[in-house]
């Protein structure tokens, strides 16, 4: 797929927004959304600790967001077994559906553009 021209990546930025507000899902912030799509799209485990390396944010600004998307059973903290002072960050079936649908609503908005 060829890449977009800046005004159609902004478009297409812009109509997925302006989708999601218009319905029934939460509205979340960019850090929020990129702490579930880390979660999401990269192999486990993830723990709070590498989130915050992995995105250049600090610990407490993850466990915000965190905080955010536990309330929406996007995903879900469980203490670490094998060492305690880390914090896994699991996903959720919920999650996993929020994130399906945001895919396919961002695929049919770009291919409208295309």
């Amino acid at each position: 797929m060829p890449a977009l021209k800046p005004f159609d990546a902004l478009a297409l930025w812009r109509d997925v927004l302006v989708e999601r507000v218009s319905g029934d899902a939460p509205d979340l912030s960019e850090r929020q959304m990129a702490i579930l799509l880390t979660v999401y799209m990269k192999p486990p485990p993830h723990t709070v600790r590498g989130l915050a390396a992995q995105l250049g944010i600090s610990k407490p600004a993850v466990t915000r967001a965190l905080d955010r998307l536990g309330q929406h059973d996007f995903t879900r903290r469980k203490r670490d077994e094998s060492d305690r002072r880390n914090v896994l960050v699991q996903r959720t079936v919920t999650g996993s559906n929020f994130v399906s649908e945001l895919g396919e609503l961002i695929g049919r908005i770009a291919a409208a553009i295309q």
